[in-house]
């Protein structure tokens, strides 16, 4: 089968196009990908992105997928943060703020209607999948660098229980960013909230996030 793939930065340079044509045999992995691309790659660190998600080693290529090989991005790794601290809208922007940047979206997730909200985290999953989450959004639409926070523990009324930060050239993707960031993050973080009013406590439903091989 051919693949399409598309190239970015150093690799471009390197391939000398935008895009090149790979030939792979019907059931090849990404590893097999890999293994056909060092010279493109080199010694450069990158991940690959299959129709917009990145994908691991044993993930099987069809014909017609979009495949890219994405290097580390120039905001550099994305910043990403779990604690019961109280959050800083502040700070994330400090996090996000850059010279080629003309706009910067912050976005607060604050408890409403209730005394307060508790959360719970599985922070050793959480983590890498927020910087995932966030990595895809810096990558998708062209940010030059974004960030999350999420709290853990009694959130009171008002306060903010998750933080979002996006910085791009113009307006339509920072704005793009900070919203695929927040939405993918309340569909795949393994982070739960629990209804606090007086003495009574009630944890609130939910779905599962994606499993294996979920998009």
């Amino acid at each position: 089968m051919k693949l399409r793939v598309r190239l970015f930065a150093v690799f471009r340079e390197r391939a000398g196009a935008g895009e090149i044509e790979v030939e792979l045999p019907d059931g090849a992995t990404v590893a097999d990908l890999r293994r056909q691309l060092a010279e493109v790659t080199g010694p450069v660190e990158c991940l690959v992105a299959v129709n917009r998600e990145y994908a691991g080693e044993e993930a099987v290529l069809a014909a017609g997928d979009e495949v890219a090989l994405v290097p580390p991005v120039s905001g550099g790794a994305p910043w990403v943060a779990i604690g019961s601290d109280p959050l800083s809208v502040d700070d994330l922007y400090a996090r996000v703020a850059d010279p080629r940047a003309g706009a910067i979206v912050t976005f607060s997730g604050v408890t409403r209607e209730v005394e307060a909200l508790d959360y719970e985290a599985y922070e050793e999953m959480a983590l890498p999948e927020m910087e995932g989450i966030v990595a895809a959004a810096i990558e998708a639409h062209g940010l030059c660098a974004a960030a999350a926070a999420h709290r853990t523990g009694r959130v009171a009324l008002g306060e903010a229980s998750v933080l979002v930060a996006a910085s791009a050239p113009h307006r339509p993707e920072a704005f793009a960013g900070a919203r695929e960031i927040i939405d993918r993050l309340k569909e795949r973080a393994t982070i739960w909230k629990a209804e606090v009013e007086g003495e009574a406590r009630r944890w609130v439903e939910g779905e599962l996030p994606p499993g294996p091989g979920g998009g």
